[in-house]
């Protein structure tokens, strides 16, 4: 069996520095699965009837592997996209699929799909220009997170504590672009600092922690954020599977905002979630999990394959008419 990983980087540039596919390595290596990390540069796409010879790297055609696994969750290009939909119509299995990153990159769209379906998440504005500042106001109200669109990792998000923060940052915004991807969210004073990570591999909840920061109000391990096991209750784990789903994610990061009375609110959703300290306090198995779930379903659509009836053409009238129990 072999694979693909779609990174920022190509396969002679990894180093244990990019600890999730170094990771991902070790556990396709153990199970005798041969990886091979392609950067999206590295790519050329040609789209022909002819179906042939579509798929180029570094120049030269190559052999479709078994399965892709994306790594480059919101900082998904169109480039890294048009070749991840490439190769699902060639019928090769990608975890994440295509459409579930794009869903997951835009974060108005993902809290659209979350309040669709009564899921609790903070109350979210787009930001326009010129801006409602008397609605801004009165629907978010400060302090208030600003985020954009797209971004992981803790970037591209401000909390602005009052209306001269405010004001400050939009013009900044706004004379560097006169058409910001922007949204606004009323921030929740009781997840200062803190929040929790889920991480959800088929449907399932395989790891949890808490991340807190005592610097920021950012909580991510990547920002020199601490991490602790926590463990799952009902409302964590039917919070993060129901958002997983919501994306059609099969490889999940949910982050999970902690709320009055013990509850927890969807701050946001990864499709590429790095898992350094979710192994910290986990133990080294996620990495091994990703790849068996990957594994189990390459075998499945290899079976499935097998095990399809093949299409009869009707017209061939040396076929026997099937049976539909008329005595006629």
């Amino acid at each position: 069996m072999q694979g693909w990983i779609l990174y920022f980087k190509g396969q002679d540039e990894i180093t244990e520095r990019d600890y999730g596919v170094w990771r991902l390595i070790q556990a396709a290596v153990a199970q005798g699965i041969k990886l091979t990390i392609y950067a999206p540069e590295q790519f050329d796409l040609i789209v022909d009837v002819d179906g042939s010879r579509v798929i180029w790297v570094d120049g030269e055609p190559v052999q479709l592997p078994d399965f892709v696994i994306p790594r480059l969750g919101s900082g998904s290009s169109y480039l890294a996209l048009s070749v991840i939909r490439q190769l699902e119509l060639l019928g090769v299995y990608v975890c994440n699929s295509s459409q579930a990153i794009a869903t997951v990159k835009d974060k108005l769209h993902m809290h659209q799909l979350l309040v669709q379906q009564g899921l609790p998440t903070p109350k979210t504005m787009l930001l326009r220009f010129p801006i409602d500042r008397e609605t801004v106001n009165h629907e978010i109200g400060f302090p208030m997170v600003v985020k954009n669109i797209t971004g992981t990792e803790g970037n591209g998000v401000y909390l602005c504590h009052d209306q001269e923060q405010f004001t400050d940052l939009m013009e900044l915004i706004h004379a560097n672009n006169s058409d910001p991807r922007i949204i606004l969210q009323k921030f929740i004073q009781t997840s200062y600092g803190q929040d929790l990570r889920v991480f959800v591999v088929g449907g399932r909840v395989v790891g949890q922690m808490r991340r807190f920061s005592t610097t920021s109000f950012k909580a991510n391990f990547s920002r020199g954020g601490q991490v602790a096991f926590v463990n799952l209750t009902p409302q964590m784990e039917q919070l993060a599977l129901a958002t997983a789903k919501s994306a059609n994610l099969e490889i999940a990061g949910i982050d999970l905002l902690f709320d009055q009375n013990g509850l927890y609110q969807i701050c946001e959703a990864n499709s590429s979630p790095g898992f350094r300290g979710m192994e910290r306090v986990m133990g080294k198995i996620i990495a091994e999990l990703i790849i068996d779930y990957v594994k189990i379903q390459v075998l499945k659509r290899g079976a499935e394959k097998i095990c399809r009836p093949h299409l009869i053409n009707l017209e061939d009238r040396n076929v026997l008419p099937i049976y539909n129990g008329s005595a006629n």
